[in-house]
């Protein structure tokens, strides 16, 4: 299974556009890995027109808050529809089963003993410093973090949260991530 994890970074808030619709930002840059190169790989904007037949390919798109705003902001780009390849947002099943949402980092750190380096809201101002490099590390790693949490999940059936002082864990059925689904990716134009 072709299999790209992606985080993206914006360059401007949602106080700027006026809205919350996450199409109302314009994109600074895509950090994804692909799993058929098992390599990283970041796309500014002007460059996405190298991303796309990435992503036409593939047969599962993994995020965290992918769904609600990644695929949204990127398909304002696209000519298609990326919702119709199949996706696994992180953060959608663990709110399925929890009931409530955890950030990223909060899952990194409890599951993985790692934090996110930094977040989006000083990406957002790096980027608007021409710190443009700085940005793709940090969704770089933002990817991976997201990379390491599905395969820990995929692997034990659960990811990991504190609340509190106590280490829980929070059960996730894993069993339909990878399956294909008939035509799910054969018509995105």
């Amino acid at each position: 299974m072709h299999k790209i994890v992606f985080d993206i970074e914006t360059s401007n808030f949602f106080d700027e556009t006026g809205s919350n619709d996450p199409a109302s930002l314009d994109l600074a840059c895509i950090c994804i890995h692909d799993s058929e190169t098992d390599k990283y790989t970041s796309f500014k904007q002007e460059s996405l027109k190298d991303l796309w037949p990435i992503l036409e390919k593939t047969d599962l798109l993994i995020g965290f808050n992918s769904d609600h705003f990644d695929i949204p902001l990127l398909n304002k780009y696209y000519r298609g529809d990326l919702t119709k390849i199949k996706s696994v947002d992180l953060l959608k099943e663990v709110r399925k089963v929890l009931g409530r949402r955890l950030k990223l980092d909060t899952l990194g750190a409890a599951t993985l003993g790692r934090n996110k380096t930094a977040d989006g809201l000083m990406a957002n101002v790096w980027w608007k410093n021409g710190k443009y490099q700085k940005v793709i590390d940090y969704c770089i790693e933002d990817v991976r973090l997201t990379k390491d949490l599905y395969d820990y999940a995929r692997a034990k059936g659960h990811l990991k949260y504190r609340d509190g002082a106590v280490l829980k864990d929070i059960a996730l059925d894993t069993s339909g991530w990878e399956k294909k689904e008939g035509g799910q990716t054969s018509s995105l134009f």
